[in-house]
């Protein structure tokens, strides 16, 4: 699949999130247009084909910033996991979509997730465990920078480093803002990608809107073996969209249906 294939796959994931958020009138519009292109890439390059199946010692994927979950369900619906019809039914009562992952019969979502800091500790249990049985698969953990600020974050960091858990890849959105601000202003975390090292990661960067800095960043921590990985994406939040780009204030809001039809005018001629 070349990059022009994912690139198709990505605006329509984008369209799906936009729809879907306007008809649930609530949910998380920036981060999950931010993500889009890394959640492109994870479904349709990344994950090895062990993920399709239900064998127990599969790779899996946790999402800890669970409050991005309509990209996780439209990457899910994109490729075939999900019923793309089911995604309007997002924060609906009796969905299977709820307005955080979930873990009720829905496909790969294997941890309900929403408090921020809890989703990546249980990942470096599950890679941990991993080690123990000596089993090959890998663990797959997307973070917001946002939620890199709670304190068990940098508990189960120094743990993964600890017990150099070369099966655990996490990411994080990088988009420099959160719900009350830039992150910057709010707490800093800068110097983030040597903060990450001295906790005995191996790190990479890379541009989360461009495909091939994409995936050679998740090729080359899929190959380390040398410590757990940590990729820093760095992103825009609302991207493809231009007046939710890089603004905090659209972290939890949706768009209504004026908004809806600029967003998907927008997005289709991207």
């Amino acid at each position: 699949m070349g990059f022009e294939d994912l690139k198709k796959h990505a605006k329509n994931i984008r369209k799906n999130i936009i729809l879907m958020l306007n008809k649930a009138g609530s949910g998380h519009t920036g981060g999950s247009l931010g993500m889009t292109d890394i959640f492109t890439a994870l479904y349709f390059r990344v994950f090895d084909k062990s993920i399709h199946t239900d064998e127990k010692d599969r790779d899996r994927f946790i999402l800890s910033n669970g409050h991005i979950n309509p990209v996780w369900y439209a990457a899910l619906a994109e490729a075939g996991f999900v019923p793309e019809q089911e995604l309007m039914t997002l924060r609906q009562i009796n969905s299977r979509l709820q307005g955080h992952p979930a873990n009720i019969d829905i496909p790969l979502v294997e941890l309900s997730t929403g408090s921020l800091g809890q989703g990546f500790p249980a990942s470096v249990g599950l890679a941990l465990g991993y080690k123990m049985d000596k089993k090959k698969s890998k663990v797959y953990v997307g973070l917001g920078d946002g939620e890199m600020q709670e304190g068990s974050i940098w508990e189960a960091m120094m743990a993964a480093g600890h017990y150099k858990l070369d099966n655990l890849i996490a990411f994080v959105d990088r988009n420099m803002v959160q719900q009350g601000g830039h992150t910057e202003e709010m707490m800093s975390l800068e110097p983030l990608k040597d903060k990450v090292k001295a906790f005995n990661w191996i790190v990479y960067e890379a541009d989360g809107h461009d495909f091939k800095q994409i995936l050679e960043a998740f090729e080359k921590a899929k190959n380390n073996k040398k410590g757990p990985s940590f990729i820093i994406f760095h992103t825009h939040m609302g991207q493809g969209v231009s007046f939710v780009l890089d603004k905090y204030e659209w972290h939890g809001v949706t768009p209504n249906d004026e908004q809806m039809k600029q967003a998907l005018k927008e997005i289709e001629e991207s």
